[in-house]
This record gives C-alpha cells, sequence and structure tokens, in this order.
C-alpha cells in the first residue's frame, strides 16, 4: 500500500469516528473495511443495515462528508 492511501485511511477512520456516534444513537453503527481505487468500503450495521434511510445516509451523509474533506475519494460502498 502506498504512504498516501495509508495517510487517506487514517484520515477516513477518523472522520468515521466522528459520525459514529449519530450513528450509535439510533441503533447503528459503522465499520471501515478498506480504501482501494479511491473507494471507500464500509459495512453498515446495526439498524443502519436494515434502515429504510440506509441508501441516503451513505451516498448523502457519509459519502458527501468524505468527499468533502479528503477529494481523492470517488465513492463510498457498502458491503452487505
Amino acid at each position: 500500500m502506498k504512504m498516501a492511501d495509508e495517510n487517506v485511511e487514517l484520515k477516513i477512520i477518523s472522520l468515521l469516528d466522528r459520525i459514529r456516534p449519530y450513528l450509535n444513537s439510533e441503533g447503528g453503527n459503522i465499520e471501515f473495511v478498506k480504501y482501494e481505487d479511491n473507494i471507500v468500503y464500509v459495512r453498515m450495521m446495526g439498524a443502519c443495515k436494515d434502515c429504510a434511510m440506509i441508501d441516503y445516509t451513505l451516498k448523502d451523509g457519509i459519502e458527501e462528508m468524505l468527499i468533502s474533506e479528503i477529494p481523492e475519494i470517488k465513492e463510498v460502498v457498502n458491503l452487505d
């Protein structure tokens, strides 16, 4: 893994840690899986996993925040 990717991963994890309390308050959680080819792979868990709003939370919330902070990111993908 390139050093730049390691730095991006650390930023991603830090940002996810900042939003985790909001997900926890709704009974959900998020797990960072990997960062590869400018795509962030996460696993939505708990109440988030089966929530009807998961796409909204993932794309309009988490993805938007990550891209605004880390322009290299192109997409955030949820792994089931």
